[in-house]
């Protein structure tokens, strides 16, 4: 974007005169928005940089609610980019502003509204200094919270400023003002809005209806220019607390957000989120399958029955989870002494710190345990993603005749469990170690070749394992977690001697002498 007029005066401007000859017209902070929205707007440039799957959806009602010069409510879950879709509309403001030297509520020099402004130009006129101030200094930004109080927002009377002036409390210039009116002429958000008290709430009303603060018993009217931003999520409406009626009256838009709504959107956020080390790049290599199971999780999730819906489930899972995969691989190789390694399907045990810590569970979730939900969790992201890559297993299990079995692509790789054959697959082993054991399950090789013909091996082993991970899925051989292992067997001789083996807990996954 180029620079505009301002930047330009700014470089020479520094008196109220100077810049009463250089034309410059001030403009409220929501015009400004507007007019520079229309700009991007013209020149199809895109508003929002960074905010993947809102482009028919969240944008275009944001766009239209600066447009329309209101204020604006995000309502959605946590995770839903509120915030940083708040804090992105600073670019949306001029470059640079004029404001008297010194003002603390960075007045404007053509509308002062403070007793130290309009002093200042009492005292030096056209001399009075003029500062420049930066759209990046033109944000506040405040957590709402129940001890949030009207002082630390809007202001209150400082007795030390008023012993040291030696100034009586009715005097203005003793008031100390809060963040809101220290972020005049700019954009101020309020996140999660419905935990402050009500009380806190009612005190921002005349701010939204008439522009203007009230400080205790001052005879004062100070008309602020700033765009209100509000977040909040919907499960504060019950939970915690409520945005009082009359407040939401006065916010003119509220914009509903929402989770990415397919994979390829998912990928693309989590894609762009993560935070991979070049070194990590350059040891660990992750394929499209892997960053599919592990988005799937945060899909699962928000489906579940176990998981709380109100509460929702972050996008920063799948970002979390992404990053401790690569690690537990990245670990993996700096045990083993290898140079080079792959994320393989038995390295997502390893993500489930980044599931139980982003998830709230409903009564029915508490009783089976965050590590359970989280296995349980991971099981079905490869149930759902398996059916995309290979046969769906579940419709050949409804398949009776001899004719319809031997079709059965999956028939050699069971048959070789059913004679009492194992495999264990250790979370530590080296690739190649890895590779061999694969090889030795019969049919295995074949199925993956089958229908990746161009896979070269390290794929076909990554696939192999799919395979076997997948077929534990939907039931078709079993799959159990024994310290740091995990074990492929027959069904029914794990079910008569284990009874059922995909079933884990907190305490079995950390009891060694659990077999």
């Amino acid at each position: 974007m180029k620079k505009n007029n301002t930047t330009k005066i700014g470089n020479s401007i520094t008196t109220l005169g100077q810049l009463k000859s250089s034309g410059y017209k001030s403009r409220s902070v929501k015009d400004e928005i507007r007019t520079n929205l229309l700009a991007k707007l013209q020149q199809q440039e895109n508003t929002f940089k960074g905010i993947i799957g809102y482009e028919d959806t969240v944008v275009p009602d944001v766009e239209r609610a600066l447009l329309s010069r209101h204020n604006m409510l995000f309502l959605g879950l946590r995770g839903q980019a509120k915030t940083r879709m708040a804090r992105q509309m600073t670019e949306l403001l001029d470059e640079y502003i004029p404001v008297i030297a010194g003002s603390e509520i960075n007045d404007d020099p053509f509308n002062p509204i403070s007793r130290y402004a309009v002093d200042q130009i009492a005292t030096y006129g056209d001399e009075t200094p003029i500062h420049w101030l930066h759209r990046s200094e033109r944000y506040g930004e405040k957590l709402a919270t129940p001890d949030v109080s009207v002082a630390d927002l809007i202001g209150d009377i400082d007795p030390i400023k008023a012993a040291n002036l030696r100034l009586n409390f009715s005097d203005e210039q003793v008031i100390h003002y809060g963040i809101i009116p220290r972020s005049n002429r700019g954009i101020f958000v309020i996140n999660e809005v419905p935990d402050l008290q009500a009380r806190i709430q009612v005190a921002l009303f005349n701010i939204l209806e008439e522009g203007d603060i009230q400080i205790r018993g001052f005879k004062l009217r100070m008309p602020l220019d700033i765009l209100f931003v509000f977040t909040a999520n919907p499960e504060d409406y019950t939970n915690r607390g409520s945005i009082v009626t009359p407040l939401k009256d006065r916010i003119e838009s509220q914009i509903l957000t929402h989770y990415p709504k397919n994979i390829d959107t998912a990928l693309a956020i989590t894609e762009q989120e993560a935070d991979i080390l070049p070194e990590q790049s350059a040891i660990v290599a992750i394929s499209d399958l892997l960053k599919r199971l592990v988005e799937q999780i945060a899909f699962e999730a928000r489906g579940s029955e176990l998981v709380d819906k109100k509460s929702g489930v972050s996008a920063r899972l799948s970002i979390s989870a992404l990053e401790n995969a690569i690690s537990a691989a990245e670990r993996r190789a700096v045990i083993n002494g290898e140079q080079q390694t792959q994320v393989w399907v038995s390295d997502l045990v390893g993500v489930v710190p980044s599931i139980t810590g982003k998830i709230e569970l409903v009564y029915e979730g508490e009783q089976e345990g965050p590590f359970q939900v989280a296995m349980n969790l991971l099981e079905k992201s490869i149930r759902s993603q398996f059916v995309n890559y290979f046969p769906n297993p579940e419709s050949l299990k409804k398949k009776r005749t001899q004719a319809q079995q031997e079709e059965n692509p999956y028939r050699s790789i069971q048959a070789w469990f059913d004679k009492g054959n194992a495999l264990d697959l250790f979370l530590n082993l080296k690739d190649e170690q890895k590779i061999q054991q694969l090889y030795k399950v019969d049919g295995l090789h074949a199925l993956v070749k089958k229908y990746y013909r161009q896979a070269n091996e390290r794929e076909a082993a990554l696939l192999m394992e799919f395979v076997l991970h997948g077929l534990s899925a939907f039931s078709l051989i079993s799959k159990k977690i024994v310290e740091n292992k995990i074990e492929f067997k027959d069904l029914m001789g794990s079910m008569l001697n284990l009874g059922n083996t995909t079933s884990y807990s907190d305490e079995e996954f950390d009891n060694e002498d659990f077999n």
